[in-house]
């Protein structure tokens, strides 16, 4: 299946990638998708989280299987079926499910965010859902499943203190991150390293709202100085608050820094275009201060 469908830069629509997983329709952005295979045997791991299965070479590159039924507490995956090798956070990763539907085109404005109604299995690890027809595609967070299993390939905090000791300041910083958790590691790494005059965002649509409010009052500078934008996010995604940003010309000078999980080789060229001043993957806490540093100073 071609998981290469091309989307125009900033238009605020994403591919996902619907599978099936215990009669159960979820989803999954294609830009994560590396390649989509059959089942192939694996090697098991001794002492691993019960959710991995193991590992497999294809083409002589060590990929570590994860049984996402499992991680859903739906039980446990048997041979067969399917597996979407993913790329993201600059890991390769395997999940096992039942079988893949198809591609659906959408706009980040037609993804439901979950509420209290959605089942307890996907509870915390569902980042939206799509209506389709006469059925749910539950979009689910496969950053926050992979660091539930292993903390160590989450935020990397532990490179603030690296930086050592730093002047505290007043820059201020727009932060657009939809995930309350990213939102609140973010904010507490950059007061940590001294920028204590953050302003928080759940979508690129609040953070642009945001922007446009201080220009009509004169106030731009005052209260903007640096963007920091996740790529994945309802409403409006990183791309198009990047767009807007670099085609204004009142704003385009603000520093725009794109911090995301989804920062591979296809989405830097996309982010170059949109004009994005850094592109970070989000392990990268440490580099993104650097970042802040280089371009507010």
């Amino acid at each position: 299946m071609d998981t290469k469908i091309l989307l125009e830069n900033g238009t605020n629509e994403l591919e996902v990638l619907e599978f099936l997983l215990a009669g159960n329709s979820y989803g999954i952005n294609v830009a994560k998708i590396r390649e989509i295979t059959p089942y192939q045997a694996i090697t098991p791991v001794p002492n691993a989280h019960p959710s991995i299965e193991g590992v497999f070479m294809p083409r002589d590159t060590m990929i570590t299987a994860i049984d996402l039924k499992n991680c859903l507490q739906r039980g446990v995956s048997e041979a067969g079926g399917i597996f979407i090798i993913t790329n993201f956070n600059k890991l390769d990763i395997a999940f096992h499910v039942d079988s893949v539907v198809g591609i659906h085109r959408v706009s980040w404005r037609d993804i439901i965010k979950p509420n209290a109604t959605i089942n307890t299995a996907e509870e915390g690890v569902s980042t939206g859902i799509i209506k389709k027809e006469d059925k749910l595609i539950i979009i689910l967070d496969f950053e926050k499943i992979v660091t539930d299993i292993n903390p160590e390939v989450g935020l990397k905090i532990t490179e603030i203190d690296e930086l050592g000791e730093r002047t505290r300041n007043d820059v201020p910083i727009l932060i657009a991150e939809d995930s309350a958790l990213l939102n609140k590691l973010i904010s507490d790494s950059l007061k940590k390293a001294g920028y204590g005059n953050l302003i928080n965002t759940v979508n690129g649509q609040e953070a642009w709202d945001i922007i446009c409010d201080c220009k009509e009052k004169g106030s731009l500078d005052e209260h903007v100085r640096c963007v920091i934008t996740d790529i994945e996010m309802p409403i409006m995604d990183g791309h198009r608050l990047t767009k807007l940003i670099k085609d204004d010309e009142q704003t385009k000078h603000i520093p725009v820094i794109i911090f995301s999980s989804l920062v591979n080789d296809d989405m830097r060229r996309k982010g170059e275009e949109l004009g994005a001043d850094a592109q970070l993957s989000k392990p990268e806490i440490g580099n993104l201060v650097r970042e802040i540093d280089r371009l507010v100073f």
